[in-house]
């Protein structure tokens, strides 16, 4: 399936997913507190979109993992590139013979 290629390994996506789903929480509980007064409220709010999020995160990230635009190649990366594509390559045939 598309989404489970890319340059990051998996466990660095959903390490990734968890820190910054941590700080958007923190996030959301704070400015639902000032919003609404309320600290139930803004602890059901933050509590409740925890799990969406941490999904939403983790397929965004795999999602653009696929996307070359802005990945920086070291030579070492360009070469192993090359060879993958020397290697996937259709060699070419001989034209065939017509017996005239």
């Amino acid at each position: 399936m598309f989404l489970f290629r890319g340059v990051e390994s998996h466990p660095r996506s959903i390490t990734k997913a968890f820190s910054w789903r941590a700080l958007g929480s923190i996030d959301t509980f704070v400015l639902s507190w000032l919003f609404t007064g309320n600290v139930s409220a803004a602890g059901a709010i933050a509590s409740t979109e925890i799990f969406t999020k941490i999904l939403l995160f983790y397929f965004h990230e795999r999602i653009w993992a696929l996307v070359p635009w802005g990945h920086v190649l070291t030579p070492e990366m360009r070469e192993y590139n090359e060879k993958q594509r020397a290697a996937s390559a259709p060699e070419d045939q001989p034209a065939a013979e017509t017996g005239d």
